[in-house]
């Protein structure tokens, strides 16, 4: 691969103890600022043996040879043995670890535990334990399958169907331990002008989901390709009735259409309120 090639296109390898979601996230997040780049992203978790860190260190020196350019490696490796092997091979290195853990021992003034999975739930049985809780609890309360537990919810996301309700319950559930529920506004709703009566007592939870009439109906087609439910015509008339409901009775709402279900759930998450309850991979 030529040093212009090398400009275009790059390999990079993400290296973990663990899952490697931590490790992915941040190196995803920095190479999103270097544009006209095409990556290859090679993805190593469970790295926890000498033995496994010679095999990945073999696979990216042939990997730079292959290429003609040295790949980049994103890493969150604790073992001292293990990052040393890695640190051989001919790479760019970048571990998240080794840049503050050095100087957050000297700030705190003590050693690091050198912990392999500290972050991850399971090892910490109460934390592992919401986290599947609130999982189950946004499974059993989705689409209005049951409101029997809309007393329990920390949050009630409302909206039309296809408007992005299900996934962001369960990543709110997920990473943040949040006990979601959802109730899907239905055709049926648009004909009373008021809250439907199986929300009513629970005004003060509920969020609101909108999109773009043209992307609902885009989203809507997939499902059930030219229907009536999927038609622009019913989809702008039960947005305009949804969009009404929402300024009617003052129930905070969020624009789905370009917004990441990340992004989604961050900003519901601070525009509610509601703290994060748990921390982890």
């Amino acid at each position: 691969m030529s040093t212009e090639t090398c400009k275009k296109q790059r390999t990079v390898f993400y290296l973990s103890d663990r899952t490697g979601i931590t490790v992915e996230t941040l190196g995803h997040s920095l190479l999103t600022q270097f544009d006209g780049i095409k990556w290859r992203k090679i993805s190593i978790p469970f790295l926890d043996s000498e033995e496994k860190a010679k095999a990945a260190a073999d696979q990216i020196n042939l990997t730079g040879k292959q290429d003609g350019c040295r790949p980049l490696v994103f890493s969150t490796l604790i073992d001292p043995a293990v990052r040393s092997l890695i640190e051989r091979a001919d790479c760019a290195i970048y571990d998240f670890f080794e840049s503050f853990i050095d100087s957050m021992e000297k700030e705190l003034g003590q050693q690091s535990s050198h912990a392999i999975g500290r972050s991850h739930g399971v090892n910490n049985n109460a934390s592992y334990t919401k986290r599947i809780a609130a999982v189950n609890f946004a499974q059993t309360n989705d689409d209005g399958i049951s409101a029997k537990s809309f007393a329990e919810a920390d949050i009630i996301l409302v909206g039309v169907s296809r408007s992005g309700k299900t996934p962001t319950c369960l990543y709110l559930a997920l990473q943040y331990g949040i006990y979601a529920a959802n109730y899907p506004l239905t055709e049926e709703d648009m004909d009373s002008s008021s809250l439907p009566s199986i929300i009513k007592p629970f005004k003060n939870k509920l969020f609101g989901l909108t999109i773009t009439a043209e992307q609902l109906h885009k989203i809507r087609q997939e499902r059930k390709p030219n229907s009536r439910y999927s038609s622009l015509n019913q989809c702008q008339q039960e947005l305009q009735w949804q969009q009404s409901l929402y300024q009617r009775e003052k129930i905070p709402y969020i624009d789905t259409t370009a917004t990441s279900i990340e992004e989604m759930a961050t900003t519901i998450l601070n525009r509610s309120g509601l703290k994060r309850q748990l921390y982890g991979e």
